[in-house]
């Protein structure tokens, strides 16, 4: 009886699995002990060994799944040379090549972030505050430090760094890959983006000629309230073309993103189904936390650096720090215009721009106001007309809706121009801002 009860409790698991449970409480009953299947044993397994294979799998993801990861080391170097020398050179070399991996691997979770969430709002909402994070974290400290020019030259490097470097890059790169045809995008988005850029060079210009000219109502004071005022219209305007973009646009860039997922599948097919979103939130806020932290010691060490190389501070905050900020986007623009998706790529290296201008400059302004900083939008007139160029140029090199590698060179060859013009700047006003501690 027992034998032919056993056989129908089999059977009828084999039929109907859910049940399993059951027959094994009736096979009890009949006297016999139920068989724990291989799943519930694995099941016990995973309850012990889960959590720390999923970190372990985290963490080999995140030091082994890129190449400039070997550069990471060099953050804890940066701290342990200056803690034991005074080498300032040594730390900032070594803080700048520690953030360089971080700066890549946070734009890159960044977008695997906003491909898990599946939200064009809230996707929106993070590039516009982790974008271009490293840039804020480096000038919130230079800010705390009283470093305003070294606030402003940074962000201003970035802006200079994205419109002529990158897109240089990506225009010339996809121009040899696709040397038999022009590339094309979206003239519509590339002129919205290049108006925003205008519109920031117009509340950059008029502090500026208010502190050449000496036609300010009040000296010392109507500058800095007028560049409040502009700062708080530029924020409000950047939310609108937010909010414009993310409603009125929706069609224009879910295609690019869905197209984004297949042509670059090699690489992100790996990497999505690896890391869940929680895992991203987390190595998120772990390397914002560290560049945060090598971003104090960079701060610390500009002067010191400057001194030691014989370099301008103006050359280091213009040129240097921006390209490593920049890493992440300079990587994807290039990438995404060989693959002839130039509207992706001009929304990496000009969209970033605007980010900054209508962001991250005002931004910058609204927290010195709260800190009691005198931040403001009088970048003097030699950066300025830098960027007033620069808007220009790239306005015109964007115009057509066309590019090729000609274009590219001419970019580069702008930001050559630009690079060495800084190197032979010396902005008198950064010795207010110097640091006791680090002078001499």
């Amino acid at each position: 009886m027992g034998s032919s009860d056993e056989r129908a409790v089999l059977q009828l698991e084999d039929e109907n699995p859910v049940r399993v449970e059951h027959f094994d409480r009736k096979a009890s009953s009949l006297g016999t002990a139920p068989q724990r299947s291989s799943y519930d044993l694995e099941a016990d397994d995973d309850s012990h060994k889960s959590i720390l294979y999923s970190i372990r799998r985290n963490i080999k993801i995140f030091f082994f799944s890129n190449k400039l990861n070997i550069l990471v080391p060099c953050g804890p170097l940066a701290i342990l040379v200056d803690e034991l020398t005074d080498q300032h050179g040594w730390t900032f070399i070594l803080s700048l090549l520690g953030i360089i991996p971080l700066a890549e691997r946070l734009g890159s979770w960044l977008f695997l972030l906003d491909r898990q969430l599946k939200t064009f709002t809230v996707g929106g909402l993070l590039n516009a505050t982790f974008g271009n994070a490293t840039e804020l974290i480096i000038s919130m400290y230079a800010l705390k430090s009283g470093m305003i020019r070294v606030v402003q030259q940074s962000l201003l490097g970035s802006i200079l760094s994205n419109t002529l470097l990158v897109l240089g890059c990506a225009f010339f790169g996809g121009g040899i890959v696709h040397s038999n045809k022009e590339q094309l995008f979206d003239k519509g988005t590339a002129g919205m983006n290049s108006g925003l850029l205008l519109m920031a060079v117009m509340c950059l210009l008029f502090p500026a000629v208010l502190h050449v000219t000496h036609t300010e109502v009040h000296f010392g004071k109507s500058e800095l309230a007028l560049s409040r005022f502009s700062s708080c219209i530029m924020l409000i305007a950047y939310g609108a073309y937010l909010f414009f973009q993310l409603t009125n646009q929706k069609n224009l860039y879910m295609p690019m993103a869905e197209e984004e997922d297949h042509i670059d599948g090699s690489a992100d097919d790996e990497e999505t189904p690896e890391i869940s979103k929680w895992w991203s939130i987390l190595w998120l806020s772990v390397m914002t936390l560290w560049i945060a932290v090598l971003s104090e010691y960079l701060v610390n060490t500009i002067e010191g650096a400057s001194v030691a190389m014989n370099i301008p501070v103006a050359f280091i905050s213009v040129v240097v720090l921006p390209i490593v900020g920049n890493a992440a986007e300079h990587a994807g623009a290039v990438m995404f215009a060989c693959k002839d998706k130039l509207d992706i790529s001009l929304g990496v290296a000009i969209g970033s721009s605007t980010q900054i201008a209508m962001f991250g400059i005002p931004f910058c302004v609204v927290v010195g106001w709260i800190i009691g900083s005198p931040m403001n939008l009088d970048f003097q007139m030699f950066e300025t007309a830098t960027l007033f160029m620069t808007v220009l140029v790239v306005a015109f090199m964007l115009q057509d809706g066309t590019s090729n590698y000609f274009k590219g060179l001419m970019l580069l060859f702008c930001y050559l121009i630009v690079a060495a013009s800084f190197f032979v700047h010396i902005d008198p006003e950064s010795i207010q801002d110097k640091p006791q501690k680090h002078i001499g």
